[in-house]
């Protein structure tokens, strides 16, 4: 039996009503909901307020470089895939500085899930534009306003036929807990961008602005349906869809390794004749 305690209770950094709160409580509702219990999970994340998620969860954990998540989660899935692999980091550390590395994981299709914790502002560092801010949003750094279009993660992993792709809300946690279940489920890449505001630097995008438009996808969607995700995934403004975009049954890249057959590879004895061979070519 496992429960959400099972996951620990922690002080945290985060400002009150920061939508972090509620994304974290939605992650151990659904692990604790998937019976998984916290030495078979490993959070994985970068560099910023989100990226601090993990530091919050009794689990195995690994807090990475600014934009480098995914290549650790790749490594880790990779030599073991049968630990359960969380990514979880900000908007502007997965699209921005890690933007290559979440177009590689969605062709690779590897076997992972994604939490994007996307307030459309870089948090952590006091609220510089992210590549998901609004065109003329003000800032700081941008005072005339925001010159470029918004980066739509949603569309970009749809395009490409990510295994999984979804979008949530914070203020839906009972609804995000699901789509985390579902983006766990899954046999491939999934990605959620969760949609959360940012009380200190982001006064557009906030609670009730979220709350006002986000609606959740009824039953006639059909997220196998590669062209009605498209369309989904290019609604935004007055109303914005959150829920199950768009999935399929691409294999996922370990598949293709047949030598994982055999068993995870950190299980395995080193032959160390074989290695010492290997590194006396390079000598």
């Amino acid at each position: 039996m496992v429960d959400t305690d099972d996951y620990g209770h922690y002080e945290t950094a985060w400002c009150p009503g920061c939508g972090n709160h509620a994304i974290l409580e939605a992650v151990k509702k659904a692990l604790a909901a998937g019976r998984r219990k916290p030495h078979k999970v490993l959070f994985i994340s970068g560099i910023g307020q989100a990226a601090k998620a993990p530091h919050y969860l009794n689990a195995n954990v690994f807090n990475g470089l600014h934009g480098r998540s995914l290549p650790v989660a790749t490594g880790a899935k990779l030599a073991n895939p049968k630990l359960t692999v969380i990514v979880e980091s900000g908007d502007g550390c997965s699209y921005g500085e890690g933007g290559n590395h979440f177009l590689a994981a969605i062709r690779r299709n590897i076997d992972v899930t994604l939490l994007v914790h996307n307030n459309q502002v870089y948090g952590l560092t006091k609220g510089q534009a992210s590549p998901t801010s609004s065109e003329g949003f003000v800032t700081k750094a941008q005072p005339q306003g925001v010159p470029s279009a918004p980066f739509n993660p949603v569309a970009v992993a749809v395009a490409m036929s990510a295994g999984f792709v979804a979008r949530g809300f914070s203020g839906e946690i009972d609804h995000l807990s699901e789509l985390i279940q579902q983006g766990i489920s899954h046999r491939g890449f999934a990605m959620i961008d969760v949609l959360q505001p940012c009380i200190s630097f982001n006064t557009v995008n906030t609670f009730a602005w979220y709350k006002k438009r986000c609606y959740a996808l009824s039953s006639n969607h059909d997220p196998t349906d590669w062209e009605a995700a498209m369309k989904v995934a290019y609604e935004w403004g007055d109303k914005i869809p959150i829920g199950a975009i768009y999935r399929n049954n691409r294999l996922p890249f370990e598949a293709h390794f047949p030598i994982l057959d055999e068993g995870p590879l950190v299980w395995r004895d080193v032959n160390r004749s074989m290695l010492k061979k290997i590194m006396e070519e390079y000598g």
